[in-house]
């Protein structure tokens, strides 16, 4: 019925090999992308063109979650011929500063953007996005449709929203950008990252926004001590059926 794909993993920057931040989501044959960080577009044009995308949603403006979004807006006006606009749900702030990076293409000619936080009806989907603590404006995203609820911290810190969001989800994406003891509040460690799926009552977590050079499996292990489910790390075409 839908299925899950990575398109990258990486927190900050993509290690070799890899891409940062970004996903696929298809449902009923709709398609939707969370996040286009840096080397996600090559991934997310070996799985659908641009002409079958139906919408993105960025999280927020770093260029690690966004940096893409300038890629595949170059590659709608020069190469796929797609009729009408892309919805665009993201923060203020996203469209500037990847308008920054193209200085002679106007974003919206090829996005209609929609602002974060916020609720929408998205194709299949239900599109709530709450605020969560990061170091520029993030917004969280649940989307739920007939049978299915998924989760998307993004690159965010703890906080009440996101046990809101999280709540009863089939799958929680989280970013685990941190090992060891928390010591950052804008950023999400992998056993906080457990404890909140624990908390929400999630069926399965997914953790994401390694920094190059984790060892990942360290970062399941730590999400394994309060998540007593399945725990997956990230991984470039990884597909999860849902």
């Amino acid at each position: 019925m839908g299925e899950l794909t990575v398109l990258g993993s990486c927190g900050a920057w993509p290690e070799a090999g890899r891409a940062a931040s970004g996903f696929l989501l298809e449902f009923d044959g709709f398609c939707l992308v969370m996040d286009l960080g840096y080397a996600t577009l090559p991934q997310l044009l070996g799985r659908c063109t641009g002409r079958e995308l139906d919408a993105v949603v960025i999280t927020h403006e770093h260029p690690d979650h966004c940096a893409d979004l300038s890629a595949l807006c170059r590659a709608l006006l020069f190469g796929e011929g797609r009729e009408g606009r892309v919805p665009l749900y993201c923060p203020q702030g996203v469209l500037g500063r990847v308008q920054a990076m193209e200085p002679t293409e106007d974003l919206r000619e090829v996005f209609d953007p929609h602002p974060l936080p916020g609720s929408y009806q998205v194709g299949p989907f239900r599109l709530d996005g709450r605020l969560l603590p990061h170091h520029v404006p993030h917004a969280g995203v649940r989307l739920t449709a007939p049978g299915l609820t998924l989760a998307y911290s993004g690159d965010a810190g703890p906080g009440h929203a996101l046990g809101q969001l999280a709540a009863g989800a089939d799958l929680l994406v989280a970013g685990a950008t941190l090992q060891g003891p928390a010591t950052d509040p804008y950023l999400l460690s992998a056993a906080q990252a457990g404890q909140w799926a624990a908390r929400a009552g999630a069926e399965r977590l997914l953790l994401t926004h390694f920094w190059p050079g984790t060892e990942r499996g360290r970062s399941v292990a730590e999400a394994g001590v309060a998540y007593q489910r399945e725990i997956l790390a990230a991984r470039e075409g990884m597909t999860l059926p849902l």
